[in-house]
């Protein structure tokens, strides 16, 4: 059987980062402080029944209630306006972000067809994460035959990296499989 990603990090990676950045602790090494999938819902605004369809889904994919989000401003070419409900959210912290990010490593993102390897610039300056899915049906909790629409998100993971080298590093040593170059 595999080494959980939780336990790689606390084994091996902590130790990896504090020998190539030179870090005097291990409270210095980055680590991961939670992750963020939203979704965002300006086609079924007007469809409550897929509203609520996206929901059952984010709770089946991440086991924790979403937050439904509001417009900040009125934007008349898109039909918003300001308050309106646009976007679902989940924040993950604590044993959910790290079920999470060992099913999107080992299980999701190997399930994308022609799958080539994570762009490293999914890696911001920050040393976060961003990374865009275009179908949830490649999550193992979802049965594609039960699917009506498909529905696509954005996974945020934040880290305490100062920087996009230290970040992508944290990432690669965690196993997230990038493209070789």
């Amino acid at each position: 059987m595999y080494e959980s990603i939780k336990s790689k990090y606390n084994k091996e990676v902590a130790a990896e980062m504090k020998k190539l950045f030179g870090f005097k602790s291990v409270l210095q090494v980055p680590r991961i402080e939670k992750v963020v999938i939203n979704v965002g819902i300006g086609k079924f605004i007007k469809d409550s029944g897929l509203v609520d369809d996206v929901k059952k889904t984010m709770v089946a994919i991440t086991g924790q209630k979403p937050v439904m989000t509001q417009a900040k401003k009125s934007i008349a070419g898109f039909k918003v306006r300001e308050g309106q409900e646009v976007g679902i959210k989940v924040t993950l912290r604590g044993k959910r972000k790290w079920d999470f990010i060992e099913k999107l490593v080992r299980s999701a993102i190997p399930r994308v067809r022609d799958f080539q390897g994570i762009k490293e610039s999914t890696v911001d300056a920050g040393g976060n994460f961003n990374l865009g899915i275009k179908e949830h049906t490649i999550f193992p909790e979802i049965m594609a035959e039960n699917v009506k629409n498909i529905v696509g998100f954005q996974i945020n993971i934040t880290t305490t990296a100062k920087n996009r080298k230290e970040g992508l590093e944290l990432f690669r040593l965690m196993g997230f499989p990038f493209k070789k170059d």
